[in-house]
């Protein structure tokens, strides 16, 4: 007999002029893992905000175990056994990692907390040091923060609204078989992401959500990818990383596989863009990077593969010239377009519209200024043709960015930094929380960009992204970086550098 935990029908959620849900529909039933698919601003997050008692629809209806309620709130839905993990943190950066922890739950003791992290820190392999404080955290630990705050309060439905964004494949791994055993314990989980091959590998549902409106719901058995991916946006974009599928995999009949860099000759013998000689950062014992030396050249696509914790996050800082070494020399040009590892905080201000998002990066160039006053209407024409060209769901530049979806943020973020990148442009997590649409679009940007003569390094803790753009590869392990040989070019033989092993030669 079908049982199902919770139901949302008819939901509608307005802001000003944003159309967020229109009459979308949800059903989680007991034993299953239900994937959420759809682009960026197709109503996702808001959906799932719904029920997780976050935001309060304008209209539409609301069922949990099969009884009508209107969640007053956040507490309201935990009582009535609904945890959701958002994706955007919503820690508190001042307190510690126990503390944040320890929030939502009532009575108990530290040592029983502590007790009960670790034990479900060991069932899902999500590590992270409980004492420093959350602000000092990289967005990985605050992730697995935010899931394990979540697990700890056992829920009977579980809703990760993209959990999978920045943690490591085997971490990855370890997640979903808890989703699963959670799925059999007589759990709904409801699960949110990009990459088709995850959501599609564990679900045993789906629904797709466009413009708002649910365009399909059905068994994963009972639909194709194409199916899945023409629902989300209407067409299928021919590549499948994007998509969210092994490169070597094919979505459709016919297709072949994707190609992946190799480096060119031409690259490998141009003058450098950018050159780092010794490059230390942090104490000798405590060194987040330890005697980097890397050069790239113009016109070539470098990419840095780690593990979050051994230095990549200090790496991307020094070349963008917002870290300075404390030892070694760094020579970096002019132009330099900067991509950060969280939007929220280190890429766009939620209370500013989009032209002043835009002008956060564009304000130094001098078409842009004059002397300290800022030439507004030409910002104004470079944030319109952000606009169009990343197809950001917003029906103004006027519109404030803190209304607007993660994915439709990160596509500011990434229209603006490219933008700037005349010689350079540093990309951590380029693609996260992107649609397969806009992925596919930044992959083209960036192979456009590098035809162009811009140097590219790609932080990414997407592997296959990795592989497929770049023409060197490096991985970054305690602070050193080791270059990955052609016959390492693989998940595996990255993974196994990543991780301090050995490559073949």
């Amino acid at each position: 007999m079908i049982q199902v935990l919770a139901r949302l029908g008819g939901v509608a959620r307005r802001y000003g002029s944003v159309v967020a849900l229109d009459g979308a529909e949800l059903e989680l039933r007991a034993g299953e893992v239900h994937g959420v698919l759809g682009a960026n601003g197709a109503g996702k997050s808001t959906l799932l905000g719904v029920l997780g008692g976050v935001i309060r629809p304008d209209a539409g209806t609301l069922e949990v175990a099969g009884a009508p309620v209107a969640l007053t709130g956040p507490r309201d839905a935990w009582r009535r056994g609904i945890g959701l993990v958002h994706q955007h943190f919503t820690l508190i950066p001042t307190m510690s990692v126990l503390e944040n922890l320890a929030l939502g739950r009532r009575g108990g003791s530290a040592s029983t907390l502590r007790s009960d992290v670790e034990r479900v820190m060991r069932r899902t392999g999500l590590s992270v040091p409980l004492e420093p404080p959350v602000e000092s955290l990289g967005v990985g630990d605050r992730q697995r923060i935010e899931i394990l705050k979540v697990l700890l309060r056992e829920p009977r439905v579980l809703v990760l609204d993209e959990p999978t964004a920045v943690l490591t494949p085997g971490e990855i791994e370890g997640l979903f078989i808890l989703l699963r055993e959670l799925a059999d314990e007589g759990r709904a989980v409801a699960l949110v992401g990009h990459k088709l091959d995850e959501v599609l590998g564990i679900a045993d549902r789906i629904t797709v959500l466009r413009a708002g409106r649910t365009v399909l719901s059905s068994t994963v058995a009972d639909c194709s990818v194409g199916e899945i991916v023409r629902a989300m946006v209407g067409s299928a974009p021919a590549d499948p990383i994007a998509v969210g599928l092994d490169p070597g995999a094919t979505s459709e009949p016919g297709a072949g596989p994707a190609e992946t860099n190799e480096g060119t000759p031409a690259t490998a013998s141009a003058p450098p863009t950018l050159r780092l000689d010794g490059v230390r950062v942090g104490e000798r014992r405590m060194s987040a990077l330890e005697g980097v030396d890397l050069s790239v050249s113009a016109g070539e696509v470098v990419g840095v593969a780690g593990v979050e914790g051994n230095g990549q996050r200090e790496l991307a800082l020094v070349l963008s010239g917002r870290l300075e070494p404390t030892d070694g020399v760094v020579h970096l040009p002019e132009g330099i377009g900067f991509i950060p590892q969280d939007r929220t905080t280190e890429g766009t201000i939620a209370e500013f519209d989009l032209t002043e998002n835009v002008a956060l990066a564009l304000h130094r160039r001098p078409e842009f200024h004059s002397g300290v006053q800022l030439r507004w209407e030409e910002l104004r024409l470079a944030a319109e043709r952000v606009r169009l060209r990343y197809e950001i769901a917003a029906p103004s530049v006027a519109v404030r960015v803190g209304t607007l979806s993660g994915g439709n943020q990160q596509r500011i973020v990434v229209g603006r930094e490219i933008e700037m990148a005349s010689t350079l442009l540093v990309a951590e997590n380029p693609t996260r929380g992107l649609d397969i649409r806009a992925a596919a679009f930044v992959h083209d940007e960036l192979r456009r960009l590098a035809a162009a003569g811009v140097a590219i390094v790609l932080v990414s803790t997407d592997l296959d992204e990795v592989l497929a753009l770049s023409d060197r590869i490096y991985a970054i392990c305690r602070g050193r970086l080791t270059e990955v040989p052609g016959s390492s070019r693989t998940r595996e033989g990255v993974g196994a550098l990543m991780l301090g092993g050995g490559g073949d030669d």
